[in-house]
């Protein structure tokens, strides 16, 4: 079973995450986790933030030598900024000298601060932020590696910006990952790319903001992951909650999900066909994404991620209320981007990997990586005979 915690706050002394169940001697470098944390501050329309701070990081257990030892991996991602914060975020006794009382919409800080009883939206919004991220992202770097051991490759691309979405069966392959993040929106449809910069730039002269929809694709995912016997260890569902649990993502399908709810049976199911040549089923569509009855029919898993448009404006114009007061007024300003869609696929791609790297440990087990590999290639054997 693969588990993992984060700790830390947006403006706090560092970003930490856990991650226990990975199996001993897979290969894991500071570097492996630092590219992707880089790929997560790609695309076009994001905030200043992006560009001066940089994700460092240290391995502060869990990895000797390059090789993980079977024991909790930990990763520590400290906020550059932390001089400016440190009064401000202190964890000893203290009062923060300028609370935020004006909640903005759209964001967990109204919610949180009934919830908890809480007087000041930094309270809430500090942990509730996109920083927390970052912690994601390292997670899920390292079961990206593990994957690779069982040919398993995931990459996400975005499908739409605003208005503009790209053409039907224009989708990347397992190879084309730089192909996409070299796009400054992280689109793989080179037709559709300067439409999705354009809606930024006109959204960004008005100080407003742009959700989307990214697609994450996983490649060579094998039979049997996740089972039908119970609500919990269905991997569609367990693919859904991890991510809806992306900050600001409010909609997921997985395959053609939505637009075959109105289509009649004959038309919404992936016809079965036998594959002679590799001695195995095959699926001639991706309708149901790659997931039948909860579990993985070998072929591409698709599911599709909707962010709304990000709700702190760089001009504040969402109408709310000072909750000392209780006048009517305008939500306060942190810093923003004008889209963070781009970005938020890098995240998906970290949730689904996290997810069918649990599944894949619960299926073949072993507590080296050698063992989990024999596990998995006596188990393709299996499903050839």
């Amino acid at each position: 079973m693969l588990r993992y915690l984060t700790g830390g706050e947006s403006h706090g002394r560092a970003i930490v995450v856990i991650v226990e169940g990975l199996p001993a001697n897979l290969p894991i470098t500071q570097n492996d986790i630092a590219i992707e944390l880089a790929r997560r501050r790609l695309g076009y329309g994001r905030g200043p933030r992006q560009r001066f701070e940089r994700d460092e990081l240290s391995l502060l257990g869990g990895v000797r030598h390059g090789r993980t030892l079977g024991s909790p991996v930990v990763v520590e991602i400290p906020n550059l900024e932390w001089p400016k914060w440190e009064e401000e975020m202190s964890p000893d006794p203290g009062a923060t000298k300028q609370p935020l009382t004006q909640p903005r919409p759209g964001h967990a800080d109204l919610a949180g601060m009934q919830k908890y009883g809480l007087a000041d939206a930094r309270d809430v919004l500090e942990r509730a932020s996109a920083r927390e991220t970052a912690a994601r992202v390292a997670a899920g770097a390292v079961a990206k590696v593990l994957l690779r051991h069982i040919n398993v490759e995931i990459l996400s691309h975005v499908v739409q910006i605003g208005a503009a979405r790209t053409r039907d069966g224009v989708r990347p392959g397992p190879r084309d990952l730089d192909g996409v993040d070299s796009s400054p929106v992280r689109c793989f449809d080179a037709a559709t790319e300067p439409a999705m910069v354009e809606e930024i730039k006109a959204a960004a002269k008005e100080g407003d903001s742009l959700g989307g929809v990214v697609e994450v694709l996983a490649f060579g995912v094998p039979v049997g992951l996740g089972s039908h016997v119970h609500w919990d260890r269905r991997l569609d569902a367990n693919l859904a909650h991890a991510l809806m649990s992306i900050q600001a993502v409010k909609a997921v399908e997985i395959g053609d999900g939505f637009s075959i709810a109105s289509q009649r049976g004959s038309e919404a199911h992936d016809p079965i066909t036998w594959d002679a040549p590799a001695d195995r089923y095959r699926r001639e569509t991706t309708r149901a994404g790659g997931i039948e009855g909860g579990i993985s029919t070998g072929e591409l898993i698709v599911a599709r991620v909707a962010m709304k448009p990000l709700a702190t404006l760089n001009r504040p114009t969402l109408k709310t209320v000072d909750v000392v007061t209780k006048e009517e007024t305008v939500s306060f300003k942190e810093r923003t981007d004008v889209t963070s869609v781009p970005a938020m696929g890098v995240v998906a791609e970290t949730m689904a990997a996290l997810v069918l790297a649990d599944e894949a440990l619960n299926k073949f087990g072993g507590d080296s990586l050698a063992e989990f590999v024999r596990n998995w290639s006596a188990a393709q054997d299996a499903q050839r005979s």
